[in-house]
């Protein structure tokens, strides 16, 4: 988990059905999903939910020669549910596959981009990045919310410290846009703004998208 929002921990609930559920989270986004959202309350009740405690900046070992290390993501706005925990609310995580020695950074909710959150990008091979807004007051503009990106979590793409203009010149092989809003005219792939993300080294992911590293 990289955070406790509903929109990335549904999809639990999905796996009820297994003989049991290994929730990789952080102690603040356990305790939210524990006790705020109840989700993992809802989950334990099809089956066997063992919550494994994501620590900052510590090596994981996975299977098949993986392993992640995650690490902060500042976060700025106001929580759904009051959490005792304030670090850790939200995360990003560096997956490095030791038999090749390359790394993919997973970041889909980045407010800001700092120099401890873009130390993390350096040396990878593929970058998964916040694609969310093309722009801050793209939801203002459309009549769907009073708040801005920036408001909402999620630094726009555009504009002149958008993450386009941060990150295109970054020595990255692949940097991709996830997470990606219905209103972001990017989805369009005849879209002007699809170009010029696509023109600065960035490609749009979609349903079925494949990585090897």
């Amino acid at each position: 988990m990289t955070d406790a929002e509903l929109d990335h921990t549904l999809g639990l609930l999905m796996l009820r059905e297994a003989d049991r559920v290994a929730v990789h989270a952080t102690e603040a986004v356990y305790e939210v999903l524990e006790s705020g959202t109840s989700l993992l309350r809802t989950l334990s009740a099809y089956t066997r939910v063992e919550w494994r405690p994501v620590l900052l900046d510590q090596e994981v070992p996975l299977a098949d020669g993986l392993s992640y290390v995650a690490f902060p993501v500042p976060l700025e706005k106001q929580a759904r549910f009051r959490s005792e925990k304030k670090v850790g609310l939200s995360i990003g995580y560096r997956i490095t596959d030791h038999r090749t020695g390359r790394s993919l950074v997973y970041a889909p909710s980045v407010q800001e981009l700092t120099p401890s959150v873009l130390a993390y990008f350096e040396g990878c091979a593929c970058l998964l990045f916040d694609g969310t807004f093309w722009q801050d007051d793209e939801m203002i503009r459309l009549g769907i919310s009073r708040k801005t990106a920036r408001q909402m979590g999620h630094l726009p793409i555009s504009g002149p410290d958008g993450s386009l203009e941060q990150l295109a010149s970054l020595p990255i092989p692949r940097k991709i846009y996830i997470h990606i809003n219905n209103t972001n005219p990017i989805l369009l792939e005849d879209a002007p703004e699809r170009r010029t993300v696509e023109e600065h080294g960035f490609e749009v992911a979609a349903d079925g998208l494949e990585l090897e590293i």
